[in-house]
C-alpha cells in the first residue's frame, strides 16, 4: 500500500471537521515547500516615484546619530 493510500484510508475514518484540518494543513506545507515565492522588492523599486535618493553618506550619518550615544563599556 502506497503512502497516498494509506493517508487517504486514514483520512476517511475522521469526522468532517478534522479532514478540514488534515486540508488545511497539506495547503501549510505546499505553500511552505513548494508554493512559488513572491520576488523581493528592492527599495529602489519601491521608491522609484517618490524622488527619494539615499546615498552611502545619508546612512553613515544616520548610523552615527542613532549610535553616538551608545554605551560602550557595558559589562554583563
Amino acid at each position: 500500500m502506497t503512502i497516498e493510500q494509506q493517508v487517504l484510508e486514514k483520512l476517511r475514518d475522521l469526522p468532517p471537521e478534522k479532514q478540514k484540518e488534515v486540508l488545511d494543513f497539506v495547503d501549510f506545507l505546499k505553500e511552505k515547500n513548494g508554493g512559488p515565492k513572491k520576488p523581493l522588492r528592492s527599495l529602489l523599486g519601491l521608491w522609484s516615484d517618490l524622488n527619494v535618493h539615499i546615498t552611502e553618506e545619508d546612512i553613515a550619518e544616520v548610523r552615527r546619530e542613532m549610535w553616538g550615544n551608545f554605551p560602550r563599556d557595558i559589562k554583563l
